[in-house]
């Protein structure tokens, strides 16, 4: 288990553990028992995520740009910037008088055309009008329904309704300007529900996150300055399909629900990406975590107030507690400060965290 991974999760075991005071760097007078601080090793389950925690940055789930499909006056706006709106809600009216003129004149046209093809089909069975006149009236009456149906589209344009469920930005068009299609901009919307932060971790994880996430959903977590909100919780939902070269980093998107609109888009958030979960494993604190020449040692403390130099394979760590993997178990009880006055078999006594000690 590498160490560049940090472990976080609620402890289930309880610790006694005795905090505060400093080692000496000389053996007690007479040859006494050493002052020290020990902590009892238990057993819990802990989370495995990525370390160095990365940094994300927020982006819409979706994002439209909404412009005129007609161009005219801009008549109405329904919404007031910065509103959370929803789909189908009407957000713009450009003056639809224009277009009504238009349709009744070819709905007028479309009748005349229908009442002339009528009597030529009429000739046509009485064998007194030829195909050829038959098909023309037949054509300029097509030809005008489908008119109709074009400007009755154009008149549906003047109504703008919004596609998405998301919130309105700025307003680049106030009520009475004349707008034209389909160049300009008239506010874009933002889909915050749900929402995306894209981050990016180094390619030595990518074997086994795509690994973990073939078998179960990859917990996302986040957090940012002031937060004031109970931690935003996501899930890694897209892993680019490629490694980017230059910095050897491949991105990710985690996916969160953000119903209460924590996350906005364009923040930047600090995420902790949880890849599975180590059970009954064996935990210190990490000040017990001692290296000497031949690697990692800790001194437990045996029954009757002796140490014992225990050489250790540590794992992951985190906020002050390193993982055993070898070499103690759960109930030991260790030292924790004063370990520079030890040797192995040397005599201790446990000192309370209220115990304080002079300086030499």
């Amino acid at each position: 288990m590498k160490n560049s991974i940090l472990i976080f999760g609620t402890l289930t075991a309880a610790t006694a553990l005795l905090a505060g005071g400093c080692s000496r760097s000389t053996k007690p007078a007479g040859g006494g028992a050493a002052p020290v601080l020990v902590a009892t090793a238990f057993t819990t389950n802990v989370p495995v995520q990525i370390d160095p925690p990365p940094v994300g940055h927020v982006m819409a789930y979706s994002t439209v740009t909404i412009r005129p499909q007609i161009g005219g006056i801009l008549q109405e706006v329904h919404f007031k910037e910065g509103q959370e709106v929803k789909q189908g809600d009407l957000l713009f009216t450009i003056d639809p008088r224009p277009m009504q003129a238009v349709l009744t004149h070819d709905q007028a046209q479309l009748e005349n055309a229908t009442a002339q093809f009528n009597r030529d089909q009429k000739l046509l069975e009485a064998k007194i009008e030829s195909q050829d006149q038959f098909d023309t009236s037949k054509a300029s009456q097509d030809a005008l329904a489908a008119t109709v149906q074009s400007d009755e589209l154009n008149l549906s344009f003047t109504e703008i309704h919004s596609p998405i469920d998301g919130v309105a930005g700025a307003l680049q068009f106030d009520q009475g300007n004349v707008v034209k299609a389909p160049d300009d901009t008239l506010v874009t919307l933002n889909q915050i529900h749900p929402i995306y932060v894209q981050f990016g971790v180094p390619e030595q994880f990518l074997p086994q996150i795509r690994q973990e996430m073939r078998e179960h959903s990859l917990k996302v977590s986040a957090s940012f300055e002031n937060m004031n909100v109970p931690t935003p919780e996501g899930e890694l939902t897209f892993i680019d399909n490629t490694v980017d070269t230059s910095t050897g980093m491949i991105q990710l998107k985690a996916t969160f629900p953000n119903g209460n609109n924590a996350l906005w888009p364009g923040q930047f958030v600090t995420l902790v990406l949880t890849l599975s979960e180590l059970t009954n494993i064996v935990v210190v604190p990490s000040q017990a975590v001692q290296t000497g020449q031949n690697g990692q040692f800790i001194y437990v403390v045996k029954p009757d107030q002796t140490v014992d130099e225990r050489p250790v394979t540590t794992g992951i760590t985190y906020e002050g507690l390193t993982v055993i993997e070898t070499g103690l178990k759960a109930g030991e009880t260790v030292v924790t400060d004063g370990q520079l006055r030890l040797s192995p078999g040397a005599a201790v006594s446990i000192k309370s965290a209220n115990t304080s000690t002079s300086q030499p």
